[in-house]
C-alpha cells in the first residue's frame, strides 16, 4: 500500500493527514476527515508516518506492518468495517482484531490502538479504495531457444528461435 508512505498521523491531534510538502518550519499537511484543511506541522510535533506503523505480535514476528493489516481487514470486512466505536465493548473489539489478526499481542496491543486500526482503515478505505488491492507479482518469462540456451525477459516473443545467455557483469 504506497498511500501509506503519504498519510500520517499526529499526536495530540485525531484524524488523518496526507503529507503535502515539508518545509523548514516542519510539513504542510491536509487533514482527510472530508474538509480537506490545509495545515502546518511544526517540526516539534510527533508526526507517525503510517508506512511505518506496525502491531505487536506473538510467535516468530515481532509485529507486522498496518499494511498487511489492513489487507486482512479488507479481505474479512470489505470495504469498511461496521463496528460503532462509541457503543462497542472492548471484548467485540478485542474479537474483531483476534479476528483479522489471531496473533496479535494482547500484551501490548490496547483497546485504543484497535480504535485507531478501524479508524484509519474506514478513512483510508472510504478515500482510496484502489490502494487496498493487492497488485500481483510481476511475472518473469523465461525463453528457451531450440539449442536449449535461456535468458530472463520481460516479454517473450513466440517467434524468437534463438536467445542469448544472461549478461553476468
Amino acid at each position: 500500500m504506497e498511500i501509506l508512505k503519504e498519510i500520517a498521523n499526529v499526536s495530540g491531534k485525531g484524524g488523518l493527514y496526507r503529507i503535502l510538502k515539508p518545509s523548514r518550519a516542519g510539513v504542510i499537511v491536509e487533514s482527510l476527515d472530508g474538509k480537506g484543511e490545509k495545515t502546518m506541522i511544526g517540526a516539534s510535533a510527533r508526526v507517525s508516518v503510517l508506512k511505518d506503523v506496525s502491531i505487536f505480535t506473538e510467535g516468530e514476528q515481532d509485529s507486522i506492518p498496518l499494511s498487511d493489516v489492513f489487507l486482512k481487514i479488507r479481505k474479512k470486512h470489505g470495504e469498511k468495517v461496521d463496528i460503532d466505536l462509541k457503543q462497542a465493548s472492548d471484548k467485540n473489539l478485542i474479537e474483531f482484531l483476534d479476528e483479522v489478526l489471531p496473533e496479535f499481542d494482547r500484551g501490548r496491543v490496547y483497546v485504543s490502538d484497535i480504535k485507531k486500526i478501524i479508524q484509519w482503515y474506514n478513512t483510508l478505505s472510504a478515500h482510496f479504495p484502489n490502494d487496498f488491492v493487492k497488485s500481483p507479482p510481476k511475472k518473469k518469462t523465461i525463453v528457451v531457444s531450440t539449442e536449449g540456451k535461456s535468458s530472463d525477459e520481460s516479454e517473450a516473443d513466440d517467434t524468437s528461435e534463438e536467445s542469448e545467455a544472461p549478461d553476468t557483469k
